[in-house]
């Protein structure tokens, strides 16, 4: 809106612009320092912007409580970073690319209220069960205190060599476990990436089996066979560490789904995770979270995991960890908006955005978004913004533009336990020797786990060979029974007019068998429906499912077994593969249905994953999975390049596959 010629100090004219572009508060300006790096430029532009995208110079929509208007003068630690400018007097100091949001409370009250419904009472019910509860801010500092004395460790012990292989440390980032050990439960089906050490600890998983892990020992969550990137624990229901970029997002739905399975049918998981005639309770209020970065959350399976979780109702929470970095590549150079809170709106998701840097006020409104969609509201979407105070990994070298200063000026300017502790002995919660006592107790934890590390035994040799298949070779799978419930949940299931429908289709099919007039599709149908009814966990998944698909291999399952166990799904394969996986983690045995093979290319990656789950996480997890399709070409059929590729040869290599071929 003005243009101001402003003398510098090295006698060149600056030319600043200040752009005020409204916001639905209207109250953000944000100043941005360039420099050019052209040779014949004699003048450097300072542009304050404000917009909806975190493009490589432009703040989130909701950056709106950074309190600078025209006429301040711009701190030094939110200027941008320019392409390799040599630093001068005049811009000495970290060059930040990337500026914080600053929200206080109020930010966050506001949009709890304006996009998840809540009443101001409610939010201030939030505020002080944090605030006002003493118990509850301890509970949040050791989480944030473990976590970080952790990753600590972590890098200690692999600079001596002790952990080997791939590491991913989470320092800054501690107000997401902190969030995680104060909101989520045990029950909570738990999906991370490869990033997740803090993540497990705070979901209740033990440090001591955790460093073991890393350790690559026999006293590992895994046995040693996952590593850094593939924590897994049972018991907590924490499934997963998965290394490739954002493919938890549709095994998360999947693990989300599996709830709704148990409450359709009326089961629920034993003392040994084995579906047992036992319904959930009436107030079960599991959900099912998936750890993602703002990076990562830019992959199509984020789209497709918005969509399916809203058209199921899923309780569902996409938790988006926002470092603004790829790796290390400044996520605005490759990506246009940043602001994935709010890209469930298409959706109907709504999506709150909150200050990593407090991890009390991200405890407060996380759990309000939690408990949205513990109330059965739906999905929802919980953005963090925060910085990385490592490197991707330990060898990684950071060469990407601006992020050695970022890192610097981070741990000085944005460390969120500095912010706590700061925050509540100023207001007289706590004072320093008591947060020195708590630290104290946690760092002693974190001691125990190495030396629990440091001791334990190493895998014995035979473990791999253990963790090829989880049944033996010679297995017979027409002798294993049925679950007892099976006639129980068919029973309320399935009505007798359905049941006398299929009964009459299984029937039929039988004839034809006998008479060798079956076809292979009609074969694959008729196996379906009976091991459906054998075992009422087994589910199905396919395109065009309720139609029979295009060779009758899924005919009158939804119309037998309902939406829920029979489902009809988006025309990608990956999507619905990886959901079946995370059935496969909780219980179910899912059918995936693939109108041709050759469509499974679309699903390399959850295929390969599936593959390895039982090895990757030490025989805890199997996967009862059967992916079934149509391929090759055969006598009067023209099916094309595509159609008629031998999908078996792109997925031979894939350890823990069994591959078979019905001709």
């Amino acid at each position: 809106k003005k243009c101001l010629e402003v003398p510098n100090t090295h006698g060149e004219d600056v030319i600043v612009v200040a752009v005020d572009i409204n916001t639905h508060v209207g109250e953000v300006i944000k100043y941005y320092l360039l420099q050019t790096i052209m040779n014949f430029a004699k003048y450097a532009l300072a542009a304050a912007l404000c917009a909806a995208s975190s493009t490589a110079f432009i703040t989130p929509k909701n950056a709106r409580v950074s309190r600078y208007n025209a006429g301040q003068q711009v701190p030094s630690r939110v200027m941008a970073a320019t392409l390799d400018t040599p630093t001068t007097e005049a811009d000495a100091g970290p060059s930040v690319m990337r500026p914080p949001i600053d929200f206080v409370w109020s930010d966050v009250a506001s949009q709890l209220v304006e996009k998840f419904g809540y009443s101001q009472a409610e939010v201030d019910m939030y505020d002080g069960e944090v605030d006002n509860n003493k118990d509850n801010l301890i509970k949040i500092y050791k989480a944030l205190q473990m976590a970080r004395g952790f990753e600590n460790a972590c890098n200690q012990q692999y600079m001596q060599g002790k952990i080997r292989g791939f590491m991913h440390l989470d320092n800054g980032q501690e107000a997401i476990p902190g969030l995680v050990d104060y909101a989520i439960k045990n029950g909570d089906k738990k999906y991370s990436y490869y990033r997740e050490h803090t993540h497990a600890i705070a979901s209740g998983v033990d440090p001591g089996a955790v460093m073991a892990e890393l350790f690559m020992k026999e006293t590992g969550t895994c046995k040693g066979a996952g590593g850094s990137m593939h924590i897994f624990d049972k018991s907590t229901y924490f499934q997963g560490g998965w290394a490739l970029v954002s493919e938890q997002l549709p095994y998360a739905a999947g693990a989300a789904k599996s709830i709704l399975i148990d409450r359709a049918l009326g089961v629920s998981d034993n003392e040994n995770f084995e579906k047992q005639d036992v319904a959930p309770p009436a107030d079960d209020d599991r959900i099912s979270i998936v750890f993602v970065g703002e990076g990562g959350a830019q992959n199509g399976r984020t789209a497709e995991l918005l969509n399916s979780a809203a058209k199921d109702n899923l309780p569902l929470l996409l938790l988006v960890i926002d470092n603004g970095r790829a790796i290390n590549t400044y996520t605005s150079d490759v990506a246009t908006n940043g602001s994935v809170f709010d890209q469930g709106k298409h959706y109907g998701v709504p999506g709150l955005q909150v200050d990593g840097y407090d991890a009390a006020d991200v405890a407060k409104g996380g759990k309000a978004v939690i408990d949205y969609v513990r109330s059965g509201k739906g999905p929802a979407i919980l953005q963090v913004h925060t910085y990385r105070f490592n490197g991707h990994s330990p060898a990684d070298p950071e060469h990407e533009r601006g992020r050695k200063d970022e890192k610097a000026w981070a741990r000085a300017e944005q460390d969120p336990i500095k912010k706590f502790e700061d925050k509540y002995t100023a207001n007289g919660v706590f004072t320093e020797d008591e947060l020195k006592e708590f630290k104290k107790e946690v760092l002693a934890e974190v001691k125990a786990a190495v030396k629990f590390a440091d001791e334990s035994d190493m895998p014995p040799v035979e473990l791999a060979k253990e963790l090829e298949y989880p049944d033996a070779p010679d297995t017979d799978y027409n002798l294993k029974p049925a679950p007892a419930f099976a006639d129980a949940v068919n029973a309320r299931t399935i009505s007798p007019e359905q049941m006398e429908t299929v009964q009459a289709h299984i029937a039929g099919l039988r004839e034809k068998a006998i008479a060798g007039d079956i076809s292979i599709g009609d074969a694959i149908n008729l196996a379906i429906h009976e091991e459906m009814l054998r075992d009422p966990t087994t589910t199905i998944h396919a395109e065009d499912l309720q139609a029979g698909s295009s060779y009758d291999i899924p005919k009158l399952t939804q119309q037998t077994y309902g939406k829920t166990r029979a489902a009809d799904e988006i025309i990608d394969e990956g999507h619905f593969i990886g959901k079946a996986l995370g059935e496969g983690m909780n219980g179910y045995r899912p059918i995936v249905e693939l109108m041709n093979t050759n469509f499974g290319i679309f699903g390399m990656a959850e295929i390969s994953s599936a593959g390895n789950t039982y090895a990757t996480t030490g025989g805890q997890f199997d996967m009862p999975m059967t992916i079934v399709g149509a391929g090759g070409t055969a006598p009067n059929q023209a099916l094309g390049a595509e159609h008629s590729q031998p999908f078996h040869a792109y997925v031979m290599g894939i350890p823990g596959l069994k591959i078979c071929s019905a001709a």
